[in-house]
């Protein structure tokens, strides 16, 4: 526990106000505008005191006729009104300055957040809830807000007033100037102390169990399809239950030394305030301090109680401001596993060529590469199957194609271009892919058929859906086109979805065309329309077909048979069924039986 607060205090609080300044320099002239009228405000504020004493002073030195002491009374009247005044409206420019300044600065973090989040590694992706990134996102951005409003508007102004009512006292008392300092300074030490060392630690583990919470939630509700199909809601209900019980048990502990915190602040203020109505009382007794001066300094005292009764609440604002950004500003420093390289340039493919040239390649921290020194090219045009059992390495081939990863050594050329040297955006854009799983947007049907183009008419969107057996079916639908398909499309069928993602690939008309077993999830009428459109689609592209029934490569030029990261056995169909002992033959032979104990 020590070590994670050491961390916490010259870990996550550094990085959080570095990021934060970072963002203040954006704006220089914003925050030198709230930074100033803060401190016009707050001067305001600690002259307010001295005069509200020279008032009580002119009352007190004769009677409303005598004209000395009216003026002496109006003026300090006049002085109290105009820096009352001055204090508002400073006030005002701050706050409309802090607004503007804030709204940016959570704006660029927002944008460069999602920027960021896109261009993660898959294995990122595949490693993180959506849920819990969307609530890191968004919890820092509200912490962003607060910590603004903490810093520049509440914690400065508590400052200004401490060091001016401090110098303002030891002028007229140099004793009293002495406590009021001191006693403020250990007050702000006590609070920076129990809030840092014994609060933080507590808040930043509770935020990580919110942070689950919010994953677990995000989980379960899409994925409620599966919990309706099994009738797990129960079950489901249990599970939440738990990580809440965790979530509740770790707040609740931050929440109580919060509390605590806070009582060990007020017993301190109140030794403070004793020791300065004291030290009023024994000036006054002696003849030292008049009733303004009694005024002047307990109005100050009071004035200054409040700033400073506010610094607990403030130095918590940002402690909790700093818990919650943490996990946004880790987003933000974590490196975007694959870029692109300086000076790169779109590539432009035409025929389609692929060619791996002594390729090795391994996943993350595994020891054993998945592919060493490994060679194949593919000839434009080509239509090929990759085959093999699961783990063999036929995904992992179509994602280093589309750099989805990058290589350990070798290169990958399309047309005599080395992927790794062009821009991932121009390289993904020329190569269309049909997944086994189709993923759409909560968006419109033409929307999601048209993101491989976004440009495209709505004729060559219908042209699409028509050529890949869709048209019909939203043509039913009230809406058409324009039916929202729900998330991640589960407002459609299996067949529905994966022919809306065949449109799409239709509508790319991209040079090289990847189809993770396009055909699985249709009907048998459907699928077959769909095998001669795709007859139609794979004409002068290169293919590569992801086949898990064998029975749909058997048109392809040449399969390409997997094995554990290399290529051991490739031809026709015709070729590999007569190979004795071969491992296509086999898997062929092992899918027929298959069908065949299913159709008895």
């Amino acid at each position: 526990m020590a070590r994670f607060k050491i961390n916490l205090r010259g870990g996550a609080f550094r990085s959080v106000f570095t990021f934060t300044a970072d963002h203040w320099r954006r704006q220089p002239f914003r925050l030198a505008l709230i930074v100033g009228a803060v401190l016009v405000a707050t001067l305001a504020d600690v002259l307010t005191p001295l005069y509200s004493g020279r008032l009580v002073d002119a009352i007190a030195q004769g009677a409303a006729g005598d004209v000395v002491a009216w003026n002496a009374a109006v003026a300090a009247f006049s002085t109290l009104i105009a820096l009352a005044f001055g204090a508002v409206v400073f006030r005002h420019i701050a706050f409309m300055g802090i607004i503007a300044l804030t709204l940016k600065m959570m704006s660029d973090i927002a944008a460069d957040a999602f920027h960021r989040v896109q261009r993660f590694s898959t294995d990122w992706h595949a490693n993180s809830f959506a849920g819990s990134t969307v609530r890191k996102v968004t919890r820092g951005l509200w912490a962003l807000d607060l910590l603004n409003d903490t810093i520049l508007v509440a914690l400065l102004p508590s400052l200004v007033m401490l060091v001016g009512s401090t110098l303002l006292l030891g002028w007229y008392w140099p004793l009293m100037g002495l406590i009021v300092a001191v006693g403020s300074l250990v007050y702000i030490a006590v609070t920076v102390s129990l809030t840092l060392g014994y609060v933080a630690p507590a808040a930043s583990l509770a935020n990580s169990w919110d942070t689950r919470l919010g994953g677990a939630l995000a989980d379960a509700v899409s994925c409620n399809a599966v919990v309706k199909g099994f009738g797990a809601e129960d079950r489901e209900d249990r599970r939440l239950a738990k990580i809440v019980d965790k979530w509740r048990l770790r707040t609740d502990r931050t929440w109580v030394r919060g509390t605590w915190s806070g009582t060990a602040q007020g017993v301190t203020l109140l030794v403070l305030r004793a020791a300065v109505v004291g030290f009023t009382l024994f000036l006054w007794s002696r003849g030292q301090a008049s009733a303004g001066d009694v005024a002047f300094v307990l109005t100050a005292f009071f004035v200054l109680q409040g700033y400073l009764r506010d610094v607990g609440m403030h130095v918590r604002n940002v402690q909790r401001s700093v818990n919650d950004m943490e996990e946004l500003v880790d987003i933000h420093d974590q490196p975007l596993g694959i870029v692109d390289r300086p000076g790169a340039k779109p590539i432009r493919i035409g025929a389609g060529r692929i060619d791996f040239e002594n390729v090795t390649f391994h996943y993350g921290n595994h020891r054993l590469p998945l592919y060493r020194d490994f060679s194949v090219t593919i000839p434009a045009g080509e239509r090929v199957g990759l085959v093999g059992h699961s783990g063999s390495g036929k995904t992992t081939f179509v994602k280093l194609i589309q750099r989805l990863y990058d290589l350990n050594a070798g290169r990958i050329v399309i047309d005599g271009q080395d992927i790794a040297e062009v821009t991932q955006s121009s390289l993904r854009s020329q190569i269309a892919i049909v997944q086994q799983e189709p993923i759409l947007f909560h968006r419109s049907l033409a929307e999601n058929i048209a993101y491989a183009r976004p440009g495209a008419t709505q004729a060559e969107i219908e042209a699409a859906a028509k050529l890949a057996s869709a048209h019909d079916f939203i043509a039913r639908l009230p809406k058409g086109y324009g039916t929202l398909v729900g998330e991640r499309g589960v407002k459609l069928s299996g067949g529905e979805r994966q022919r809306v993602a065949i449109a799409r690939a239709f509508l790319a008309d991209a040079p090289i065309l990847i189809l993770d077993e396009a055909t699985s999830s249709l009907d048998s009428e459907s699928e077959v329309l769909i095998q001669q459109a795709m007859e139609r689609l794979m004409v002068g592209r290169t293919t590569l077909v992801i086949a898990h029934r064998l029975s749909t490569v058997r048109a392809l030029d040449r399969l390409l048979v997997f094995d554990a990261g290399r290529i051991a056995e490739e031809g026709s169909h015709e070729a590999l069924i007569r190979r004795d002992g071969g491992i296509y033959r086999r898997l062929f032979e092992r899918q027929a039986l298959e069908l065949t104990r299913g159709l008895m």
